[in-house]
């Protein structure tokens, strides 16, 4: 059973136990480390705040447009969204906690509110795809655990619940699939079977180890605690 198997109500909570998650690695984190690097190039950890929060707000926009009707996007093109992320790196810390906290509250309670018939109107993702407003829980689902490792303090893919790195799997591997990407390449976790990438190319070399460490290395996130066999290089982009 994936992610999407399940009830609205049981995402949510994955997605909640993920930003409680995320709310530890970041207290954990003193001020003066918000200006610390963290797993992505070119973002401090104040970005990455930043970014989580604004994401949050993004998502609250699409829940708008599932119970109004009117398209609301989640940003109003890339360069505002990158703008946003780099005035909001700029703020205080206190400033910047409090944008984590306060979107978060608006977010679960659209959530809360949202009525029940509004869960499967189609809203448009930041990448043009066209989902119910129920994938929201997804969306945030991924962004909270992802980050709350790129934060740099401890956070590890191995603390995720396996439906949430399983579910991630089978998003990156599709999101390679659908992009042609990732020719080649076998992806192996320990007690399963392989899996082709692109079933139809010849395969050129093999990514094996524990559920966690292989979601890792396909989110880009690093090489721990697996093999990598023939030519394989860096993960391909998955988002």
């Amino acid at each position: 059973m994936g992610f999407h198997d399940l009830d609205v109500s049981e995402r949510l909570l994955i997605a909640r136990r993920g930003t409680a998650y995320f709310a530890q690695r970041l207290a954990e984190v003193s001020d003066s480390d918000l200006d610390g690097e963290t797993l992505l190039s070119g973002w401090s950890r104040r970005h990455l705040v930043a970014h989580v929060g604004y994401n949050a707000a993004a998502l609250c926009r699409l829940l708008d447009w599932a119970a109004s009707g009117v398209q609301t996007p989640m940003y109003a093109s890339a360069e505002q969204r990158g703008r946003e992320i780099a005035e909001g790196a700029t703020l205080s810390a206190a400033a910047l906690r409090n944008l984590f906290d306060h979107t978060v509250t608006r977010l679960d309670e659209k959530w809360r509110t949202l009525p029940a018939s509004a869960w499967d109107a189609q809203v448009r993702t930041a990448q043009g795809r066209t989902v119910p407003a129920s994938e929201t829980a997804w969306m945030r689902t991924r962004e909270v655990w992802i980050h709350a490792v790129d934060l740099g303090n401890g956070g590890r893919f191995g603390d995720f619940p396996d439906i949430v790195l399983e579910s991630l799997l089978t998003d990156i591997v599709g999101m390679w699939r659908r992009k042609d990407l990732g020719a080649g390449l076998i992806l192996t976790v320990d007690g399963g079977e392989p899996v082709a990438v692109q079933p139809d190319s010849p395969p050129v070399g093999k990514v094996s180890g524990p559920l966690a460490a292989v979601v890792r290395w396909a989110a880009g996130r690093g090489t721990v605690g697996m093999s990598i066999d023939g030519g394989v290089g860096e993960p391909p982009r998955w988002l």
